[in-house]
């Protein structure tokens, strides 16, 4: 049986409660679900990228991005990605967004993808996303 690994990148603040930002076992990859904030400086508590939607997208990105790297992967790697927006008039934007991100990425083939709106997040918060890669 193939060990759980939990993934914490060193840019990353230490979770509110008992979760790890991505989960690795065998050649799977669950990275939780991120959200812009900049990376962690201590003894300060987290701080979003700014106000804006593209600030705190393009930081979410970074953010998943990291884990993804941390356990070994790439956004070629990921299968499913599930953005949550807080506002419905921001989807048009984020797809603006996300795929001029891809496409600098060079990214081979897209995952598949999802958005909902969701109204859950801590407030000024405005996007959050979660991945599930396979390595190999």
């Amino acid at each position: 049986m193939t060990e759980k690994t939990a993934i914490v990148p060193a840019t990353h603040t230490a979770p509110p409660a008992k979760f790890s930002h991505g989960v690795k076992k065998g050649n799977i990859l669950q990275v939780a679900g991120q959200v812009g904030f900049l990376p962690a400086v201590e003894g300060q508590s987290p701080t979003p990228a700014g106000p804006t939607l593209r600030e705190q997208t393009l930081q979410t990105f970074a953010n998943v991005k990291a884990v993804l790297e941390e356990g070994g992967a790439s956004w070629d790697d990921v299968m499913m990605m599930r953005v949550y927006l807080t506002d419905v008039n921001h989807f048009a934007e984020m797809n603006e967004i996300y795929n001029a991100y891809f496409e600098e990425q060079g990214l081979k083939a897209p995952a598949a993808a999802r958005t909902t709106v969701y109204v859950g997040l801590p407030p000024g918060l405005l996007i959050e996303i979660d991945a599930l890669a396979v390595l190999g």
